[in-house]
Formats: C-alpha cells, structure tokens, sequence
C-alpha cells in the first residue's frame, strides 16, 4: 500500500476528547473514526488490525474444535421472550417493531439464536460435544460510551457457544477455552489477568473475566498476590473474621438523637461499628406473568464496618438491576430512614449476610425516629428471607485462600467466558435423547472477546509519547517504507524494486512516496508504529545500504541493499515467532476442583 494513495489521514491532534491515551493515538494514526456516540467507522489501517485480531481468533477457536457459523444482528423477539431476557434486560436492549409490526431486536449476544439453532440440529447425544464461534456485530444501547473503543455501542464480537450432554464434558471444555483465551491474548500482545466474575445477565454456574490491568478499567479487581487468587470486586469474597459466642440478650431499646449514622452510633454508644447491624435498602422492578410491573422491596443487613456489594445481592434476589429505595418507600414498609432495622418490617424481601446471622447481640435501628435497639439477633428478633455473602471485598481484607491480604487494581474486561448450564435450553425447549433414550436439556457455554475492545488494549499497552507500536502479529503492516527522495529518481526506482520484493517474500509494507518533508514522514512513522522502519535516501544509495529501525526498541541499523529482503524477512519471522506460542498459564483453584 502506497500512503500517497491511502484512504485516511494521519493527524496532529485528536479529535474530541477520551481518557484513553490509546484511543487518541488510533484516531490520529488514521485507524478509526467517530460517527456518532459510542459508533464507530474503522479506516483501512484499521480494519486490517481488525482483520488480524479475527485470524488469531480463529485460528485457536478451529484449534479447540470449533466451527464458524454467522448469525443475524437483526432478531425475531420471540426467543428473547422464551428466555425472559426480553423483559428483564433493560433500556440497552434495542426493541423495535418491523412493517408488520412484529417485536425484533438488535441482538447485543446471540444465546438465545444459537439455543434455538440447536433445537434443529442436534437432537442426539451422538452429536454431543459441539462447539461453534461467530465474527459478528452487535448492538448494546449504552447509557454511556466511554474511552474510545472500551464501551461503545455498535461492537464487533467473536462469540462462541458450547453444546455439552453432561457437566463434566462443559468443566472439560470451559477449561479449554481458558487456554485458548490466554493465547489469543498473548498472540495479540495484550497482557491479561483471569478473574472470577459475576454471571450478570448470562446467568450460569461460573463465569471469569479477563481483564487487562489499566487505571482506565471501569471495574475495580481483587487480587492476591500470594496464592494468585482474583475476582472482579462484583463477586470477590474474603476471609470474614470469626464472630464471637457470646450468648443472645435481650433487646434494648436506646435514645440515639441525630445519631443517623454508623459511625454517629458508634461514637454515641462507645462501641466499634463491628458491633452494630447496617440496613439497607434496595427496590427491584420486575414485570409480572401478565407484563405489568411491579417494584419489588428488599432490605439487605450487613455489619456496620462492611459496605453492601450490590451485584452479590442481585444475584441473590435475582434481579437486572437494582436501585435505592425513595424516603417514602421505605416508610411504607414499616421503616425509617437513618434509623432503619429489619425487625418487624412488610412486604419486603430481607437478605441477611452471612457474618451478620453468625453474630449476636449488634446494635441496629428500631424503626423509630431517633432509636437505636441494643442486642439485635438474626434468628430471634427477624428472618432473613435470605442468608448469604453480599459484602464488598475491599482493600487489606483477608483472601479467602490463604489469608493473605487483598489489593485492588483496575482493569478492562478484554474477555469473559460462562458455564451456561441449563439456563437457555430449559427455556428454549433445546434437548437431545441421551443413553438411555431420556430427553435431557443441553448443557451449554458461552465465550465472548470483544473485538474493538482488545484493539483499544493493544493501543493502550503498546504506545509511546511518540505514537503506537503495535505487535506485528496485529499491526496494519509489517514494515513502514520511507522514501526520502523523488519516486521517479533512481533511489525512488529502488524503493519501488524493494517494495515489490518485500511483498513477494510475504512482507506486508506501507510505502510512503508522499512529497512531504522527512520530518514529517518520520513522524508518521512513528504514529501509525509499524515494527519495523525501512528508510532508502541518497546517502545510502551512494553507499548500497538503506536503515533499518525497530519501532519497539529504537535500534536502527545500516544494512546491506543487497541482503536487505532477507534480513526484513529475518525479523518479522523472529517477531512473529516470539507472539505465536500457546500460552502456559497454571488452571486457577476453582477449575481443577471441577
């Protein structure tokens, strides 16, 4: 490809704003470019780093047995509504009617596609295990796009889906996905940490993210570096200290005066917020058989020195999303605010944590303005509806494995992989005749790798203050041909001879034959990053050499014209070599347990 001919421009400033160092860089190094919020148009030079990222996944998706397949962006609703996704996912979900008026959607995954595909083609266990992947776009309606190709809303996804006759089969084959997660990323050169995570909307047994380590990350992780345990903060889980044995006295009822407050309480009582019980309140909307709504009311108690994880509460309680509840709401169950408790409340939902139900005797709130109650048990004075860990992990807190503490880092999810089970066969009607001739549901996965998004990575880890340098197994080129010289003059003659054996050999070159200043050239170089840097002026046509640059590390060598095919070929091989090796990460903890 000659620069003088390319479609895109290279800029010296990046249009708008985004936090994203590396998404900066893409749009000024002619990559991509902003057509609305959260939309994007990919530019040539893009486009074939897109291209490169689906080869690799490909490639280790055929390696573990997959089969590619196509799906539609554009779907029927009626198999949303068999897996009730319809209904529970909210505003980011594009609903429309067609001329017909009949409900579609803009699929932002396809489970539901792919469960109803199967209902036709696999009816036995002879079939059993498959497994097919897709290259395809999506659409989630994001409230808010952020940092460039992080979060957008139109996204290009490899989603691949499993298809198992028993649990064994999907532990084995989820753990061969998690493999073959690590070496996509690493053939990419996109560094990436496996964490546990929550199951969100996906539902399912397990699911694990992989994160790239950024301070741009919007989720927040648990790591230990002792053991090696990791989890997304949304279901991070930590050693909780043991409760005392103290036996149950009875209640107290306490003025506490504008103590409204945690710690208002425990200064005013001369106790340790460890002593007291934490309420608080949460309201889900569901819709009912029938399609109206309804706002469900919960009430979570936690120790007064723990903070309340609300994705662990949905999960308990399981629901989309969830939101505080108004003043007045909370009034109508038999509470009031600041001074909130869970003894002898209606019509709500009560979800104790477990440290919580273990202790006795904490101070909480008497549902009465400017009230406290000493000697409050779970058990006795109220019933959790239910009893389960919904507190934060948080910084310094003990890991659940060895007891070391915990850091927390940021991150982007560049990945996540699920165990499905159940969840879309049994809704979908998707089974198969086993053994025995038994109808059984299909036991299922799902793994998805944003394609944009480990673009945006890459960009982030690969860069410098000069521009991007990414890994030649994703870069648009190999080698970046700079002309210092007239294309019509003897030395742009061999440039030209070099270009067209350098290609020949297999090497992918950018020729830039522009008239432009050798500042100028050079500097573009430097944005779009190519790996390697071929530069032919006059000087070194007087002396049968051209140089030879490594954007990576800045080493710049004079070579020889006639043995520079083959060192360039040299190179790339070396580059390549070096990205192209299955990656060797021990299984964590809870796959070698299954």
């Amino acid at each position: 490809m000659k620069m003088s001919k390319a479609f895109g421009s290279t800029l010296h400033t990046a249009p708008g704003r985004s936090e994203s160092e590396g998404h900066q860089l893409l749009q000024r190094a002619a990559m991509v470019r902003q057509v609305g919020q959260g939309i994007f148009a990919y530019l040539p030079f893009g486009w074939r780093t897109v291209r490169k990222i689906e080869a690799v996944m490909r490639s280790e998706m055929d390696r573990i047995g997959g089969q590619e397949v196509s799906m539609p962006v554009v779907n029927p609703a009626e198999p949303w509504k068999e897996s009730g996704r319809y209904f529970t996912i909210g505003p980011e979900l594009a609903r429309f009617p067609d001329r017909r008026n009949r409900d579609m959607v803009l699929a932002m995954t396809h489970e539901e596609i792919v469960t109803f595909l199967s209902r036709s083609e696999i009816a036995s266990y002879r079939q059993l295990p498959r497994m097919v992947y897709q290259l395809q776009t999506k659409f989630r309606d994001e409230a808010r796009p952020r940092a460039g190709l992080i979060r957008v809303r139109e996204f290009l996804m490899k989603d691949a889906y499993s298809f198992h006759s028993d649990t064994s089969g999907l532990d084995e084959h989820y753990r061969d996905q998690y493999r073959a997660y690590h070496t996509i990323f690493r053939r990419c050169g996109v560094p990436v940490r496996a964490v546990l995570s929550d199951v969100g909307i996906m539902g399912g047994s397990m699911a694990h993210e992989f994160m790239y380590l950024t301070p741009i990350g919007e989720d927040t992780l648990l790591l230990c570096e002792t053991c090696g345990y990791a989890a997304n903060r949304e279901v991070a889980s930590f050693r909780k200290p043991v409760p005392g044995t103290a036996a149950a006295l009875p209640t107290e009822e306490i003025a506490t005066p504008d103590a409204k407050t945690i710690d208002d309480v425990a200064t005013l009582l001369g106790i340790s917020p460890s002593e007291t019980a934490k309420v608080v309140f949460l309201a889900a909307e569901r819709k009912q058989a029938d399609g109206t709504p309804r706002t469900e009311y919960i009430v979570v108690v936690v120790r007064g020195d723990m903070e309340v994880n609300e994705a662990k509460v949905a999960g308990v309680v399981l629901a989309a999303e969830l939101r505080p509840m108004t003043e007045e709401e909370i009034a109508g169950i038999g509470s009031v605010p600041g001074y909130g408790s869970p003894i002898g409340l209606h019509d709500a939902t009560i979800v104790v944590d477990d440290l919580v139900a273990a202790s006795t005797n904490l101070v909480a709130g008497a549902n009465r303005d400017g009230y406290h109650l000493r000697n409050v048990n779970a058990g006795r004075d109220y019933r959790g509806h239910f009893v389960a860990d919904v507190t934060a992990a948080r910084a310094g807190d003990a890991c659940l494995v060895c007891g070391h503490e915990l850091r927390t880092t940021r991150g982007v999810e560049a990945g996540n992989i699920f165990k499905l089970g159940t969840r879309f066969s049994v809704d979908l009607g998707a089974d198969f005749l086993d053994r025995a001739g038994e109808r059984q549901p299909l036991i299922m996965g799902c793994y998805g790798i944003g394609v944009g998004r480990l673009l945006a990575c890459a960009a982030e880890e690969h860069r410098d203050d000069k521009g991007l340098r990414l890994p030649v197994s994703i870069a648009p080129y190999h080698a970046h041909l700079t002309l210092l010289d007239d294309p019509g003059s003897p030395v742009g003659e061999l440039a030209q001879r070099f270009y067209d054996e350098l290609w020949t050999a297999g090497v992918e070159v950018l020729f830039d034959d522009r008239a432009e200043r050798a500042g100028v050239k050079f500097a573009d170089a430097d944005l779009i990053g190519l790996p390697l840097r071929i530069t032919m002026g006059r000087r070194g046509f007087v002396e049968g050499t051209a140089e030879l640059r490594d954007r990576a590390t800045a080493e710049t060598t004079a070579v020889a014209l006639d043995g520079l095919v083959a060192e360039v070929v040299e190179r790339i091989t070396t580059m390549r070599a070096a990205l192209d090796v299955p990656a060797t990460i021990p299984l964590p903890e809870e796959l070698l347990a299954r």
